[in-house]
């Protein structure tokens, strides 16, 4: 028989929802909604005046092929950034969860860089890879590699895409290692007694038990990488060199605050939003399907 809560108060549920839904009306749809209504105006130069435009602030931004250059940089860098931090995070899970000394104090070790600021995380990279000073790379240069991330784009998006996904493995490796271990061991014992091997174990039993972890992760992982990167690029790279490494959400920031253009900096941040929303969309429409509950 199927339990369910009963209210005796019939306006208790709606106060218990209330602080919840304020939050998300104070600081998502009004937010939101002063972007789309921003997106639709053009101000002067002295911000003294703002005249509706429709949307001429949208063709625009469409017109300038920068633009479409940070959509491919946002689009590489997050699929990079999302393959390499839940593929690293699963394997230190699924090492922390064998039967090893000491493997409390490797979590603990493992779990500490999710304390660390986007922006601190960008600065501790930055001075290991510092092309001068850096320990890294100096150890690049004494293997022939002319590491200088100041002048080479490549290296300047190598830089930013390790810090990012240094960064997001700790939050990964968190509920890989919960999943992990939510995992029945006679499952897994009964099929090593069929004499499955360690990988045939792994990618036929405990990946596919895995999958509601795996798509929460690919979920919250590109939404991380489009939006929580900001502070990691601003303190690594600025955008640079020659724009490379600028991502949607870094030139919402460089049109809007440094250019002074709040029209076009509103509409990049609607379409943004937009672009997360939709893939969201597609991500629950056709990738959901695989997940086995």
């Amino acid at each position: 028989m199927e339990k369910r809560a009963i209210f005796d108060n019939k306006l208790l549920p709606y106060a218990l929802l209330l602080p919840q839904i304020l939050i998300t009306l104070v600081f998502f749809y009004w937010p939101a909604s002063q972007a789309v209504w921003q997106s639709f105006l053009i101000e002067d130069a002295f911000g003294t005046s703002s005249e509706f435009v429709w949307l001429d602030n949208y063709r625009d931004l469409l017109s300038k092929p920068d633009y479409y250059a940070s959509m491919l940089t946002t689009a590489w860098f997050s699929a990079v950034v999302t393959f390499l931090a839940m593929a690293i995070a699963l394997l230190l899970a699924s090492m922390a969860n064998k039967q090893i000394s000491g493997r409390n104090a490797y979590r603990t070790l493992l779990v500490w860089p999710y304390a660390v600021a986007p922006a601190l995380a960008g600065v501790l990279w930055l001075f290991m890879l510092q092309p001068s000073l850096g320990v890294l790379s100096k150890l690049l240069r004494a293997n022939g590699v002319d590491w200088n991330p100041l002048l080479n784009s490549n290296h300047a998006l190598i830089m930013v895409v390790l810090a990012a996904t240094w960064k997001q493995i700790s939050y990964n490796f968190l509920f890989f290692l919960a999943g992990l271990q939510a995992i029945p061991r006679s499952v897994i014992e009964a099929a090593a007694i069929d004499g499955a091997r360690p990988m045939r174990r792994f990618w036929t039993i405990i990946f596919p038990l895995l999958s509601p972890t795996t798509f929460y992760l690919l979920v919250v992982n590109i939404v991380y990488v489009f939006f929580e990167t900001f502070g990691i690029i601003d303190a690594m790279t600025s955008g640079g060199p020659a724009r490379t490494t600028t991502t949607l959400v870094y030139k919402v920031y460089q049109d809007g605050k440094l250019g002074g253009d709040l029209g076009g900096s509103a509409a990049q941040s609607v379409i943004l939003m937009a672009i997360v929303i939709g893939l969201t969309a597609i991500q629950f429409r056709f990738v959901e399907r695989r997940v086995n509950y």
